[in-house]
């Protein structure tokens, strides 16, 4: 009995080990930082359109494949189921139901079911699982089912005496477990002993499946029971000493009719439908968590486990399948080979083994501690070339048969079958097959350069590439012992991650500029434009490149995948295909990367923390749908300032409302082949964005206008079935608005009418200035002329008055000199003895000097030349008699006294006498010059 427990035992612990060797789907994890929430996940759903929901400890957790939402539970609960049903999302939680529905906004809002029923829960009760059968959706607790018809809205309970441990649907049935008393099923809205068996008293059922019309009942300690005919007996399968060592909390059937069992410390198992371990996974080799405590499968078939710490994803059908070396066992992977049903990895730490296509464990190969740089099947031998030296590989045992440090790789000579030659550190080494054995036999001397990558050009010409001191031709002589000369192609660029290698008897160099062939004829390099689409500019990670004579195939890796040349099977062509796997996803070994061809279309690519294998075969393409999930608006670039709007119609922001957010996502939860998104905002630029993986993107400060912002996506190489659009409105600013153009309007009319009466008034101004203007030109021109007129006319009378003058003049002088002649006449006639006889002449003299006529001549000659004097001087001495008026005019003429006395027929004396009386006449001081006051009236 011991040993066939110690054997039960051996088994066990060679499955955990075995468990740990094994390739698993491609798996997705999601920490409580990246999803927002709580650590612990109690249930899973999905909903039509593809998106998952989990019940968190914090709330709702809503992923669409591009972002996570949280939704707090209402009262601040933990929400401990989550089921999707048509278009609404139930979930349960502490004394509480209800259902969330998406508004218009994009939004989950939470409707209680529980109030509006005014379900009366007991104390600390809590709905741990919701289900559907036909009308009625079933909220179970740990201590009664509550029953809600939808269609009726009626509510009805099924109360327990003890603790339900679960509530199962098993096609259209319903059971459900009464801790300690076995398994009922529900009809009628009764509850019925199905089984008291002492097994389903005694064990947590886990969960109920139907298989071959019988009921597999899952235990959380002790496996599977079938149950048929009333009798309930183990299910027999190869993995029962496995569930029997672990503690089952969770499990699923899948599609495909076979199990996952989700533990409480051992994480996953996956079973078959005959029950043989498929493949166990553990937070060692890549789960967050051992404890799962829900699992879903999605629509896609992807696994969804809510564990005790975070979230994560398997894809189950994925091509991908990957080794993940957690434990540092293997190391990074620079080699593969498959060689007699055996899969060698040479890494880091040396060479392993195990047999191809096993659970087997990986052996390590003696004697190989160590880097191992290449392993090459030449001669139907399997070489390894190592750090230290050439091994020759036989299952797991190895040979080690030269000690040239180094070998990068192992060739074989053209024309010679007996010799390989291999690149060492320290140039050229040479293989012999000596009485069927491979052994050492010299180095090529006189080329110690580190040779990597070569490959013959004929006999006796070898091309090297060296990374860092670039590609040389190097002739050797024709035994193979010595190098006669090496040149340096001066043409070809040198640069790290180059490679040169032989495909289809091409010698082909590559760099980041391309690939290069080597043409025989002209002895030089030229690029190959199909070859050259091998290598990706914008992505460009190495330029190895890595030919499979299998299956004639020359691949090359990028950042975002990987590209092979391959040739069609019907016309010969040459083509290039693409598969998307991210180089982050990938992990290289940048320089060093390998790519081998396993079975059929499977290829192991190594890696720094394993590989993996892939099948082409199984590359398909996903169709998938985008959809724009919210769109956010805000004035300002603050987070906190963005508020959602209606996603079912076109929106018309205010203009100060120009930065706009949009988020969108395609429900795939593929790890290696993630949705990427490219987007366009017509109205703005009307060209396609680069693709890129985020699932929003933010406009700031958007000038007024009408856009459309439109986004493709694509899984892989396969684009969506649909492009999303959303079309709004960014109004004009205010001074832009249609109100403040009519005002515009007017304010131009009112300004117009302004300026007109402006310009009116201004013209009219103007037209008077210019009319005053004109008439004081005509004035001045005028006035000048009047001037000008009246400077004739002075002239004319200034010229008459100086003839008046010249006149009176004359005539004072002809009077003075008359009267002075007549005077010395008289003089003279006096002075005559005979008197008498002369008296009657005198009388005529003294006739013609006081002659009034001529005074009367002299007075009009005067007025004319001093007009009205005479009658403004009477008028200030009104007292003057017509002698002083005569005195004045000759004085006003500027005479003296002797000239005055002729005129008067005085004498001088006699004129001083007069002109005396008439200053006093005239009673002027007695400083004051009686000429100067006449001459000044």
């Amino acid at each position: 009995m011991k040993k066939g427990y110690y054997f039960l035992f051996y088994i066990f612990l060679s499955f955990v080990f075995i468990s740990n060797s094994q390739e698993f789907p491609p798996i997705q994890t999601y920490t409580p930082e990246d999803y927002g929430g709580e650590n612990q996940n109690w249930s899973i759903s999905q909903s039509l359109d593809r998106y998952v929901y989990v019940a968190n400890n914090k709330g709702l957790l809503e992923f669409n494949g591009a972002k996570w939402n949280l939704y707090h539970s209402p009262k601040e609960t933990i929400i401990r189921s989550v089921k999707v049903i048509d278009s609404l999302v139930y979930t349960g939680s502490f004394r509480g139901f209800g259902s969330w529905k998406r508004d218009s906004l994009g939004l989950l809002k939470y409707t209680s079911l529980s109030e509006a029923l005014k379900v009366e829960f007991l104390e600390d009760e809590e709905v741990w699982n919701i289900l559907r059968l036909e009308d009625w959706i079933l909220f179970q607790s740990l201590d009664r089912i509550h029953i809600y018809d939808q269609v009726k809205k009626t509510y009805s309970v099924v109360n327990s005496k003890t603790k339900i441990s679960k509530l199962f649907k098993v096609g259209k049935r319903l059971y459900f477990q009464n801790v300690n008393k076995g398994l009922y099923q529900i009809e009628n809205g009764v509850d019925v002993l199905v089984s008291s068996d002492v097994v389903l008293q005694e064990n947590l059922i886990v969960n109920i499946f139907k298989q071959n019309d019988e009921l597999l009942v899952l235990t959380q300690d002790r496996g599977f029971f079938k149950y048929s005919n009333g009798e309930l007996e183990p299910w027999t399968i190869p993995s029962e000493h496995v569930l029997n060592g672990v503690s089952v909390f969770s499990g699923i059937q899948l599609k495909d009719q076979s199990f996952v069992i989700g533990t409480i410390s051992n994480g996953l198992i996956h079973l078959t439908n005959e029950g043989h371990v498929k493949y166990s996974i553990t937070q060692s080799n890549g789960l967050s968590n051992n404890t799962v405590l829900s699992l879903f499968e999605d629509e896609d078939q992807n696994i969804w486990l809510g564990l005790d710490n975070g979230i994560n994803c398997i894809n189950s059908k994925s091509p991908y399948l990957q080794y993940f070396d957690n434990d540092g066992m293997i190391g990074s992977v620079y080699a593969s080979k498959v060689y007699k049903g055996m899969l060698y990895l040479g890494s880091n730490q040396g060479l392993f083994c195990k047999p191809i296509n096993s659970a087997d464990k990986f052996e390590f190969v003696p004697k190989t501690q160590g880097q191992v740089w290449c392993l090459n099947i030449v001669d139907d031998r399997l070489f390894c070339g190592h750090n230290s030296g050439t091994y020759l590989v036989e299952g797991k045992q190895a040979e080690k048969i030269s000690n040239a440090q180094g070998t990068w790789q192992i060739k074989t000579v053209p024309g010679r079958k007996g010799l390989l030659i291999q690149g060492n550190y320290n140039g050229f080494n040479i293989l012999e097959k000596v009485d069927g054995k491979w052994t050492f036999r010299n180095k090529i001397e006189g080329f110690d350069i580190s040779s990597r990558y070569f490959e013959f050009v004929d006999s006796q010409h070898i091309l090297v590439s060296h990374e860092y001191k670039g590609v040389f031709k190097v002739e050797v002589d024709s035994e193979l012992r010595r190098a006669l000369n090496f040149n340096k192609d001066e043409l070809v660029e040198k640069g790290l991650t180059s490679s040169f290698v032989k495909f289809n008897d091409e010698l082909l160099y590559t760099t980041k500029n391309g690939v290069f062939k080597y043409h025989n004829t002209s002895n030089a390099f030229k690029k190959d434009t199909l070859l050259s689409r091998l290598i990706h500019f914008d992505s460009y990670s190495s330029g190895k490149l890595i030919p499979d004579l299998e299956t004639n195939k020359l691949w090359s890796l990028s950042t975002t995948g990987l590209d092979y040349l391959t040739a069609s099977k019907l016309t010969g062509e040459q083509k290039i295909e693409t598969i998307i796997f991210p180089s982050e996803v990938r992990k290289d070994i940048i320089g060093f990367e390998n790519i081998t061809h396993i079975d059929d279309e499977q290829f192991l690519i190594g890696s720094a923390t394993g590989y993996f294998i892939f099948d082409l075969k199984k590359i398909q393409s996903y169709p998938s749908k985008i959809s724009i999930n919210q769109v956010e608006v805000s004035s300002s670039k603050d987070e906190n300032t963005f508020r959602f709007v209606d996603l079912n119609s076109s929106q018309s922001f205010l203009n100060n409302d120009n930065n706009l957010k949009f988020s969108y996502s395609i429900p795939q939860y593929l790890k290696i082949q993630k949705p990427e998104y490219q987007y366009k905002l017509e109205g703005f630029y009307d060209t396609w964005s680069n693709w890129s993986s985020s699932g929003e993107v933010l406009f700031e400060n958007l000038p007024y206008g009408d856009y459309t912002f439109v986004v493709n996506g694509r899984v892989g190489k396969s684009l969506t079935q649909n492009s999303a659009s959303y079309t709004f409105r960014i109004e004009r600013p205010f001074f832009l608005s249609n109100k403040a153009l009519l005002g515009y309007v007017l304010l131009i009319m009112l300004f117009s009418f302004f300026m007109h009466m402006v310009y009116k008034r201004y013209y009219k101004k103007q037209r008077e200035r210019l009319l005053i203007k004109k008439t004081r030109e005509f004035e001045v021109k005028e006035l000048e002329n009047n001037q000008k007129l009246m400077r004739f006319k002075n002239d004319k009378l200034r010229e008459d008055i100086e003839a008046k003058n010249r006149e009176l003049g004359m005539s004072t002088m002809n009077l003075i000199k008359k009267n002075e002649f007549l005077n010395s006449l008289k003089k003279e006639l006096t002075g005559v003895e005979d008197g008498k006889a002369l008296k009657h002449v005198i009388k005529i003299i003294d006739k013609n000097i006081n002659n009034t006529d001529d005074w009367n001549l002299f007075q009009e000659a005067f007025n004319n030349a001093d007009k009205d004097f005479l009658k403004k001087i009477k008028q200030l001495h009104p007292s003057l008699t017509a002698n002083d008026l005569r005195l004045c005019a000759y004085l006003r003429l500027n005479l003296s006294s002797k000239e005055i006395a002729p005129l008067l027929n005085i004498s001088p004396r006699s004129v001083e006498v007069k002109r005396y009386r008439l200053r006093k006449k005239m009673e002027l001081a007695h400083e004051t010059s009686l000429t100067n006051y006449i001459l000044e009236l």
